[in-house]
């Protein structure tokens, strides 16, 4: 393919190849090819005029020219955008628009007056449409006011307000578009969850660990409690509920058995079942993703729906003034100002975009919020209740030591331990795997299916005998296996102050592996950013033992915890503080927080959190730092101020437009031009960060 060099300097070069010299798919696929072969670090491409700017190591110039120089027309690479390069297509389309937009209303100017009244028209001829649909609909809203008041301008033979009335309010809306679109691919690439790898059954029944960029449709893997579906398929074996709330919206649970199909990105909460892959992840995945943010929609803060009923309520209002001017005034001009100036769309547009733009600005640190209501009732929450393990505790425990008992060896003990909890994403399950990874132990499969109790352990058959791993409760209360005084006393002096997971073999206890679980380094910063904030309890939930639990409550500086609780009696506290009229953020990261996760007013997921925690919570981190839930804090009561600042600005401001209306003082093109120009500035200033300071 031909090409020009138009720049090229040590590190950085700019080609042309002509006007639509390549399309838009082939021009990711030049960027993509520059980027995997050539080693370039940024590749821009534009199809308009075939430019491709290439910023590359210097040490890679002969490559880049070299991949350039073979390329050839008729068979051009294709590929797809990546996330920087979807954004620049939004910021381009923006400013052509906005351009557009500008330019038409200044030219039109020039025109002569036939022409323009012709084209004013022509342009008012959606919002009357628009009026005309919502007064069908038996309302009275803003967009009947917009429309009677280019109506107004007209019939005042005021064509030049009428046309910056329609330009004034079609700024305002490419604006509003242009943030939400932004929001939303911000927030959709945040969303996107990757799975690495999944347990493929092979032609002899064998489950294999296999990375997922080698599965194809066809292929048949296991899927276990807590894990995410990460593919569209047909349920072969197993049994199982499905939580399928990111896809349908509902919360309970539905039954999946052989014969009924599965979707990508619903979890398995309960059971296992093994699923014939009919579609692959990707775009099965992201249009989940979309969906998931569209319906966010729909979780608007109550400060939304607030202003958008007043924005909509103050509308018959403005026509009740305006008659009320044209009667006591007996001009026409009087009443036109009334229409003019509009309090409706100010504080309807300021709320929507302040709280779209908030969680815009989250995303892009990292904490992903599904809808505004959740950053109201995160700003509001007086009280929050934290998961120890995984959440309080370091997100990478490590087996500190191996107690066998019963004849039993310390690597067998963890041979064992790790060949079942390989299976279930925990951090205290992760610890055991990495612990015997680490001393050359091969776990493979020696079990048959595995059934996991949330909260308290697994169950296996192992070698014919019937197999236990998990907290003393489990093991001792609910499966009655034998634990004298003497075990007791042996296992409590080795303990000191770690975490235990006990594994019985056959009906006797073989062994504990000790946890040690430290505290996060930022925890006590975050409970004292937290406090500084405004919340007034912090609370510590927990299934480990008194001991280590109170350890870790006085050194962290929390005022209330509770030791050995199982997860329904989590979701039993949280609703006993919510009665008690305390609102409620509820923090954690396993199967077992995700009946508290539902409970709470709020709820957050930690980065490492099992799928079906994420997918329960209203909010997840996407870094493992406790300390985004002070900024989040922050941000959300800084929107709050924000809005209520924006409320009274629109009061202020558009009342004195209106006396200066009424008064004669200003005629009614100005009220309209100061109005909605007005408008569009608390848009703009509404989507600035909330964070400045921090960022």
């Amino acid at each position: 393919m031909r090409y020009n060099v138009v720049y090229d300097r040590p590190g950085r070069t700019r080609i042309r190849c002509g006007a639509l010299a390549f399309t838009a798919e082939e021009g990711y696929g030049i960027a993509e090819k520059l980027r995997k072969e050539a080693g370039a670090e940024r590749v821009e491409v534009c199809p308009v005029n075939g430019s491709i700017l290439i910023c590359y190591s210097q040490n890679n110039r002969q490559a880049v020219f070299a991949i350039l120089d073979g390329l050839k027309k008729t068979a051009l690479p294709v590929g797809k955008p990546l996330d920087d390069d979807k954004k620049k297509e939004l910021d381009d389309e923006f400013v052509r628009q906005t351009s557009a937009l500008v330019a038409g209303h200044f030219i039109k100017k020039l025109l002569p007056p036939p022409i323009r009244l012709i084209l004013t028209l022509r342009r008012a001829f959606p919002f009357w449409r628009e009026g005309a649909r919502c007064l069908l609909s038996h309302r009275i809203g803003v967009p009947v006011l917009d429309a009677s008041s280019i109506g107004a301008a007209f019939c005042q033979r005021d064509i030049k307000t009428a046309g910056s009335i329609m330009f004034m309010l079609r700024l305002s809306e490419v604006l509003e578009n242009y943030t939400k679109k932004r929001a939303t691919t911000i927030l959709t690439q945040s969303l996107a969850v990757n799975v690495d790898s999944v347990w493929l059954i092979d032609s002899g029944g064998n489950e294999i660990q296999t990375p997922m960029s080698e599965v194809r449709n066809g292929d048949t893997i296991r899927i276990r409690t807590g894990s995410l579906i990460p593919v569209d398929g047909l349920v072969v074996s197993g049994d199982a509920m499905v939580n399928e709330a990111s896809m349908t919206g509902e919360p309970v649970p539905v039954h999946k058995k052989k014969g009924i199909t599965v979707y990508a990105g619903t979890v398995v909460s309960e059971g296992s079942v093994d699923v014939k892959i009919t579609a692959l992840p990707g775009e099965s995945r992201i249009r989940q993703i979309v969906g998931l943010i569209e319906n966010s929609e729909n979780l608007k803060a109550g400060v939304q729906n607030r202003a958008e009923r007043l924005a909509d309520g103050i509308v018959p209002f403005s026509f009740l003034g305006a008659l009320a001017a044209w009667i006591f005034t007996g001009k026409i001009s009087k009443a036109l100002s009334v229409f003019m100036v509009d309090y409706s769309c100010g504080i309807k547009l300021s709320a929507s975009i302040s709280v779209i733009s908030a969680m815009r600005e989250a995303a892009a640190k990292k904490i992903m919020v599904k809808g505004g209501k959740f950053l109201e009732a995160f700003a509001e929450a007086d009280t929050i209740i934290f998961d120890k393990t995984g959440t309080l505790t370091e997100a990478c425990p490590a087996v500190s030591s191996i107690l066998p008992l019963r004849g039993y060896g310390e690597d067998e003990i963890l041979r064992t331990a790790a060949c079942i909890e390989e299976h279930f994403p925990h951090s205290m399950a992760r610890a055991v795997v990495r612990a015997a990874c680490e001393r050359g132990l091969v776990h493979e499969e020696r079990h048959a299916d595995v059934e996991y109790v949330v909260a308290h352990g697994v169950v296996t058959m192992l070698d014919g005998k019937r197999t236990l791993i998990g907290s003393a409760h489990f093991v001792f209360e609910d499966e009655k296996i034998p634990y004298n005084e003497e075990d007791r006393q042996i296992v409590e002096k080795a303990a000191e102050g770690a975490s235990a997971l006990y594994l019985a073999i056959g009906g006797e206890l073989a062994g504990v592996i000790f946890i040690n679980d430290p505290p996060r380094n930022e925890a006590a910063d975050a409970i004292a950013g937290l406090r500084r904030l405004g919340v007034k309890n912090v609370v510590m939930l927990t299934g480990d033992s008194e001991n280590a639990a109170r350890a870790v409550s006085e050194r962290l500086g929390i005022d209330t915890f509770r030791a050995q609780v199982l997860p329904a009696q989590k979701a039993e506290i949280i609703e006993e503080y919510k009665k008690n009229g305390s609102k409620v953020i509820m923090v954690g990261d396993g199967v077992n927080d995700s009946p508290a996760l539902a409970a709470a007013d709020v709820s957050v997921s930690m980065r490492d959190s099992s799928d079906i925690a994420r997918e329960v919570a209203d909010i997840t981190l996407l870094s493992a730092d406790l300390r985004e839930l002070v900024l989040l804090r922050e941000l959300s009561q800084r929107l709050f101020i924000r809005i209520n600042r924006n409320y009274r600005f629109v009061i202020g401001f558009n009342t004195v437009l209106l006396i200066f209306g009424l008064t004669g003082i200003m005629p009614p093109g100005r009220t309209a031009l100061l109005h909605n120009a007005s408008t569009i500035g608390l848009s703009v200033s509404s989507a600035r960060p909330l964070l400045k300071s921090l960022v």
